[in-house]
């Protein structure tokens, strides 16, 4: 056996681990509780009542619940065996010969590098040194605005962070996260099928807003217009009937935080 066969058994042997598939469920639950502290933190948001409506203003939120440390510590460990698990199933698609199965390694490795940030963040406050979304956004702006075409480099970040927020919206719409779960059937499922509908729209309508605000600071050369998803959602808020449609992506953050823990029972692991 050639080391690179030896080698993808032992990443499939990792991300088929018992261990780690159920503290990939455990992300799933502590990425649901901080999209349930987010759509809160919005609602507060939309009726001006401050503070931070991202995943930092999530947890440091989930800090002030009983016993909040050691949540916080349980969702470091769960984002990050969540990120590794995707980070596994990307590499077990390397070298397949099918095109779905290339495209699928792909998203799962975006999604591991995401959850990931995700625990990095979470870790960060658990250890007494918070970072702040908005001027972590805006200084990573203006390092890329300050590289030669830097500003055509930012426009292509937000036009892609745009993008995904599109598929958010798509992926909701159609429907598409039933592939990543196994279906429950009768009211459970009307209920499933509401609630990631909901969820997947309003998340992907407040990430299409955050590629908008990085492609602003593009043309306008100003990285503080790229606040973070805290800043887009505030700006949200400032447009006619923002705050309106603010509390309906409140709604929706929340529906997204119930899918997850849905998604945590049910998700194909």
């Amino acid at each position: 056996m050639n080391a690179a066969n030896e080698a993808h058994q032992a990443v499939s042997k990792a991300g088929n681990s018992r261990a780690l598939t159920i503290m990939a469920r455990i992300g799933f639950a502590a990425s649901g509780l901080m999209h349930l502290l987010m759509g809160y933190l919005a609602i507060r948001v939309a009726n001006h009542q401050g503070g931070e409506s991202d995943q930092s203003g999530a947890f440091a939120q989930m800090v002030k619940l009983p016993g909040g440390m050691i949540l916080l510590w349980v969702t470091v460990v769960g984002l990050t065996a969540l990120a590794l698990w995707l980070l596994a199933q990307a590499a077990l698609g390397i070298g397949s010969s099918s095109k779905k199965r290339w495209v699928r390694s792909v998203i799962s490795l975006g999604k591991g590098v995401a959850y990931g940030a995700l625990a990095s963040t979470a870790l960060s406050l658990a250890l007494r040194h918070p970072s702040d979304s908005s001027e972590s956004s805006q200084q990573a702006s203006g390092t890329i605005l300050s590289l030669p075409g830097g500003q055509t480099l930012l426009i292509a970040v937000g036009v892609v962070t745009a993008g995904i927020g599109g598929y958010f919206i798509y992926k909701g719409a159609r429907k598409k996260f039933h592939e990543d779960i196994v279906l429950p059937s009768g009211q459970a499922r009307r209920a499933v099928d509401a609630l990631g509908m909901t969820g997947y729209i309003a998340k992907g309508i407040a990430i299409v807003t955050l590629g908008v605000l990085f492609v602003v600071a593009a043309v306008q050369v100003d990285p503080k217009d790229a606040t973070g998803l805290d800043g887009a959602l505030k700006a949200l808020a400032a447009l006619p009937f923002g705050e309106a449609i603010l509390i309906m992506i409140g709604v929706g953050l929340i529906a997204y935080g119930i899918y997850s823990f849905a998604r945590a029972r049910l998700a194909r692991l």
